[in-house]
């Protein structure tokens, strides 16, 4: 398959959908971290898709290996806010756990995609 866009990247999409999944759950957490761990979260998400698009977009190599590890970085952020969600009973170990594991999943996924670009 021709990736012609990022829009063809899968892990781009996992990531759109991961992004959706942090908006919901973080919709009822407590209204005074509306600035905090909430922003926080959704931020960490959105960088995620947003780097690899802005990275592809880039047109060269190194680049798009360097957007790859900015998004890596924002993945471990949110694993990070995560637990910490966890941690404060604003989301059950359940629904962490399951968040979680798709986090670790992109984040292989772009590992993966950056070891195929420095072949």
């Amino acid at each position: 398959m021709i990736i012609r866009s990022y829009r063809d990247l899968e892990v781009w999409k996992k990531s759109i959908e991961l992004v959706k999944k942090i908006y919901i759950v973080t919709k009822g957490f407590p209204k005074d971290e509306i600035y905090g761990l909430v922003s926080q979260m959704r931020r960490a998400a959105v960088s995620i898709p947003s780097n690899i698009a802005e990275g592809k977009m880039r047109g060269h190599t190194n680049e798009f290996v360097q957007f790859l590890y900015i998004a890596l970085g924002s993945g471990a952020e949110l694993d990070t806010q995560l637990i910490i969600a966890k941690e404060m009973k604003y989301i059950s170990e359940e629904e962490s756990n399951i968040i979680l594991d798709e986090v670790n999943h992109i984040s292989r996924m772009i590992r993966n995609l950056i070891k195929a670009l420095k072949k």
